[in-house]
């Protein structure tokens, strides 16, 4: 399990931790039940602390992405809907930051609708044969 932790990022390392290991789990990269490093391990092969990786692990498993067995270490959670689940918290929290900045620049609720359909239409592919 290689991590990537940047001194450069601005988020704090648990947080980068937690990030890449969701993001992980959301791309069905790490399947349900799959062990992963030991909080020592994880803390020596990415150069934090073991309090860094602790705080992560703890707060992965708040979030049902991770399973801690007393003696058998951290494992991805045992929910086959847990890719989906996260991929829908991920929507809702992109939601509410749109939401806010929508708000912060003024934009009315017709409004926001508007450039979100224009949004998805620009995604649609035009079918066959219906060139404008």
């Amino acid at each position: 399990m290689e991590l990537l932790l940047s001194a450069s990022d601005p988020r704090p390392m648990y947080q980068q931790i937690v990030d890449q290991v969701t993001a992980r789990v959301m791309a069905g990269d790490w399947a349900p039940g799959q062990a992963l490093p030991s909080i020592r391990e994880l803390a020596a092969d990415s150069g934090v602390s073991v309090i860094t990786v602790r705080r992560a692990y703890e707060e992965l498993e708040r979030a049902g992405v991770i399973a801690t067995r007393q003696g058998k270490g951290s494992v991805v959670a045992e929910r086959a809907d847990l890719p989906g689940a996260l991929m829908h918290e991920e929507l809702r929290r992109q939601l509410e930051a749109l939401l806010a900045l929508a708000a912060r620049l003024g934009l009315d609720r017709d409004e926001l609708h508007r450039l979100l359909d224009a949004a998805a239409d620009a995604r649609t592919p035009t079918p066959p044969g219906n060139t404008p």
